[in-house]
């Protein structure tokens, strides 16, 4: 199935609430213990959460490394809001930093960050070339690069029972949107040969679930 791209950013506060109000504890949990495991058990790394969303993610990195330093980009402002007041309820926690960017032009110096990670960004993203030559600048030499996303199904048939499995129960909008993200996301040969063109090589890039593939490794 040919891939059909949808828009790059989740501007809308009803977008962002849908996304911000459904239930990922388990997924995000499996993103956040897989990352640990992958990246050790280090007593200090400051860390970038590529499109963050509403922030569970940094927020649940800190709670298990709160001696880690986590900053979270997104170039929405309504899903930065919803991050924003997840660091307010949390005031007693150590807190993650929010900037307002797109991620394929950060505003960071290059080899700023010892671990880049992404969460569900990549399918959202059409200029893929910008993406990973940003990622190969702000992450220092032999940086740890843990990037999970969907991985697009072969047909709209086998999307829509994706969307009826695992978001059922979910709001219309989200179905609508889970949908339309599955149909945007990449294979996983097509992030081999972006990561290819890129020059970041050495990566594993997997497909580890009916709907995720996992990119990860060490950057140049």
């Amino acid at each position: 199935m040919k891939r059909i791209p949808e828009p790059e950013y989740m501007d809308m506060q009803d977008e962002a609430d849908a996304y911000a109000d459904a239930d990922f504890n388990d997924v995000n949990a499996a993103f956040v213990n897989d990352l640990l495991a992958f990246v050790g058990d280090r007593d200090q790394a400051r860390i970038i959460d590529m499109g963050t969303g509403p922030g569970d993610i940094p927020q649940r990195i800190l709670s298990a490394r709160p001696q880690w330093h986590v900053i979270g980009v997104d170039a929405s402002l309504a899903m930065l809001l919803r991050a924003s007041d997840g660091r307010k309820r949390r005031s007693d926690e150590v807190i993650p930093g929010y900037v307002q960017c797109d991620v394929k032009w950060l505003p960071f110096a290059a080899a700023t960050f010892c671990v880049v990670i992404s969460n569900s960004i990549l399918h959202h993203v059409t200029g893929v070339e910008s993406f990973w030559r940003e990622i190969k600048r702000i992450g220092k030499p032999g940086a740890a690069l843990f990037l999970r996303d969907l991985a697009r199904p072969t047909s709209e048939a086998e999307a829509a029972d994706l969307v009826a499995t695992r978001a059922g129960t979910e709001s219309a909008l989200l179905q609508e949107e889970f949908y339309r993200s599955l149909l945007a996301a990449y294979t996983p040969e097509e992030v081999r040969g972006q990561l290819d063109k890129a020059g970041i090589c050495g990566m594993q890039v997997m497909q580890v679930s009916d709907r995720h593939l996992d990119v990860k490794g060490r950057l140049p």
